[in-house]
């Protein structure tokens, strides 16, 4: 997201370094437009090295002879966020008075703000402050409330503003309630599984686990509360909030999967398991011998099929099939056998798709049989694709 940080003139503006930080590192693009005063509590040189932005303070550059553009920066925020805001800017806010550059942009700013007062005990109290974040919130501004505890004067109450970290997360919390899928819960396999032959040796597949990690991070950035299970695999979640349980063999990643099945709105199966392991698992390592060596083995539980048969009404079960021959005809039968919402088909024939590649070519066939075609594509935008797929679910 594109965001605006406002400082004002108070001694909270310190916390203004761990919030830019923690925007960045969140991956928000963030530039920082500050009152005169506040640069007195915190310098403009170390915000503009934290958001790798310069910051801006003034409507007009000297040295340059060019303008800040209050309008131009309304237009390119995502979301303004005003932390600290004094009761000064508080009172500009409700009224609409426009003295500095911080109120031009924020008279100008056409996406949701966010304000985090900060102030002393009874200027907290005072009526007149009260008045005036009643107006500013009736203008659709949203308050972060303030903390109660240690002030700068030496009392103790409330008007300390949030924490950095309760700031983020409140406004994450925000964010998230208007994504389309808020308030669901998803399930998301990933990787290859491995059955041991012996401590040392076991049989495994090529999967990468990348199809399944774009999945599972899309459906954390569309609002859902997502559950990986992933095999053995160097993958790693980009979005902090996806919970990741490790597994290694088709038997745990079945339990994995029973055990958050239930609870789950939307299951989607995109792990390589493995058909069949080792009958035995030897106590020791094997050692090599010079005649043949043969491994007995058996079928191992088919855990989309299993879930497909637990399946209640509402909730949305998708497949994955990895072919090589009559793709479309193995894909259905997997589609209807299993009691899938949609089938995501994917064949090895296809270059620059299946495992390890950073690239898909899918097509989806739901189970009224209708089928989309996608061109190839990296996995993040596979992962996009088969979201809307769901979402589309969801709306019917």
């Amino acid at each position: 997201m594109n965001i605006i940080l406002g400082i004002c003139g108070s001694i909270a503006a310190y916390k203004s370094a761990t919030l830019v930080r923690l925007l960045v590192k969140g991956g928000a693009n963030v530039k920082v437009v500050m009152t005169p005063d506040a640069t007195s509590f915190i310098t403009p040189l170390t915000l503009s090295t934290l958001s790798k932005n310069p910051v801006l303070v003034d409507y007009f550059i000297p040295e340059t002879g060019e303008w800040n553009n209050h309008v131009e920066l309304g237009l390119w925020a995502d979301l303004m966020l005003i932390a600290p805001a004094s009761a000064n800017t508080l009172a500009k806010m409700a009224n609409g008075l426009c003295d500095n550059l911080l109120m031009a942009v924020y008279l100008s700013a056409k996406c949701p703000v966010y304000f985090a007062p900060a102030m002393d005990l009874d200027m907290w109290r005072h009526s007149a402050t009260r008045e005036n974040i009643s107006k500013v919130q009736s203008f659709g501004n949203i308050l972060i409330p303030p903390n109660t505890g240690e002030l700068a004067s030496g009392l103790h109450g409330e008007g300390r503003m949030a924490e950095p970290e309760e700031i983020e997360a409140f406004i994450i919390a925000g964010i998230k309630k208007k994504l389309p899928l808020a308030n669901k819960k998803a399930l998301v396999t990933a990787g290859p599984t491995y059955e041991a032959i012996d401590p040392v040796r076991f049989i495994g597949n090529h999967s990468s686990g990348k199809m399944g990690f774009a999945i599972a991070d899309e459906m954390a950035a569309l609002g859902a509360d997502v559950t990986l299970v992933a095999g053995p695999t160097a993958q790693l979640s980009q979005q902090k909030s996806v919970t990741r349980i490790n597994v290694t063999s088709a038997a745990e990643m079945l339990e994995a999967c029973l055990q958050y099945f239930k609870e789950s709105d939307i299951c989607v199966m995109s792990a390589a398991v493995a058909d069949y392991t080792p009958v035995t698992v030897a106590e020791q390592k094997i050692k090599k011998k010079d005649d043949d060596f043969s491994i007995g083995l058996k079928k191992t539980t088919d855990i989309l099929s299993e879930l497909g048969k637990q399946k209640q009404d509402g909730q949305i079960l998708i497949g994955f099939a990895l072919e090589t021959n009559d793709e479309e005809l193995n894909a259905i039968d997997k589609l209807q056998r299993k009691n899938l919402d949609f089938i995501v088909l994917n064949s090895l024939k296809d270059e620059g798709a299946g495992f390890k590649a950073d690239t898909n070519k899918i097509t989806i066939i739901d189970k009224n049989l209708q089928k989309t075609a996608y061109t190839l594509k990296s996995k993040t935008e596979v992962a996009r694709d088969i979201c809307t797929k769901i979402i589309e679910l969801i709306k019917k």
